[in-house]
């Protein structure tokens, strides 16, 4: 059916040109993240791991090392951390969204040297042994590995080309269908047509459901163990709007129909009482 695969189109290059190319709505997307255990330790074990390079104390080196780790971990907890966080996202998204326009080959990564830097820059505020020792370079989670980057980077081109186009113009659709079949053949004509649209909705949703598991699925496989907890982290933050949208397009198809099955059944009942009415009563002795 039509409507099931337009449905997870329309809300695909919707979601790419709402929530991908725009700096504010990714922010807003991945801004929970600083809140996340898998991103917390990622964060708090690559300044760890970067400052102990830096360091040798000899048999004291592990002790040192769990402490820095711990203070950094609690430091992801305060609200510091999180407009850290907020910031360094803001400074990454043109990354991310050149990554995913990039050269065949390219894996998509985000650099965490920005949140470094801050961290860095608090720590040092607060007055945490050790913590001006920490080294501010490209540090890098891997959330898509170059040979899905390259399967997604035409379906992603493609996207961004279309925009909100396709959405709109479902909708449009949609009111067309039941609009002329209500002019040409009546209000059951109009009500069947919503039955199928309802079906076809219902359909189009759990095919999106289907692409994003799936797309969760493969872009995970080819991630770094040491990356996989922090870009399921970031794979689920950015879906979280398509997997919202199944559940409404889910809803509404099932409204639909349901309601338009339940108006035809009725309708067709009171038709038939008035078409058949019932008997007079017989005539009683004169």
């Amino acid at each position: 059916m039509l409507l099931a695969v337009l449905v997870p189109f329309s809300a695909l290059s919707a979601w790419v040109d709402l929530e991908i190319d725009d700096t504010d709505r990714y922010v807003a997307a991945v801004s929970p993240l600083s809140s996340d255990p898998a991103v917390r330790d990622t964060v708090a074990n690559l300044v760890t791991d970067r400052a102990m390079e830096q360091i040798d104390l000899g048999p004291l080196q592990d002790t040192v090392r769990d402490f820095l780790h711990d203070t950094v971990r609690s430091f992801t907890t305060t609200e510091a951390f999180r407009k850290v966080w907020d910031t360094a996202n803001r400074s990454a998204h043109e990354a991310v969204t050149a990554a995913l326009d990039g050269k065949s080959g390219e894996a998509v990564r985000i650099d965490l040297a920005p949140v470094i830097d801050q961290v860095k820059q608090e720590l040092v505020r607060e007055g945490v042994p050790f913590a001006d020792q920490i080294p501010v370079e490209r540090t890098e989670i891997t959330v898509l590995g170059p040979d899905e980057a390259d399967n997604l980077r035409t379906s992603f081109r493609r996207l961004r080309d279309c925009g909100i186009w396709p959405a709109v113009g479902t909708l449009v659709f949609l009111v067309l269908v039941v609009g002329v079949a209500a002019v040409r053949r009546g209000l059951r004509a109009a009500l069947f047509a919503t039955a199928v649209i309802g079906g076809g909705l219902v359909l189009g949703a759990l095919l999106l459901r289907i692409l994003v598991a799936v797309g969760r699925s493969r872009v995970l496989n080819e991630v770094p163990n040491e990356d996989r907890d922090a870009a399921a982290a970031v794979a689920d933050a950015l879906t979280d709007s398509l997997r919202t949208t199944v559940w409404v397009v889910l809803a509404v198809g099932v409204v639909l129909l349901v309601g338009a099955l339940t108006t035809r059944v009725l309708l067709g009942r009171r038709r038939s009482r008035t078409d058949h009415p019932a008997a007079p009563p017989p005539a009683g002795p004169s």
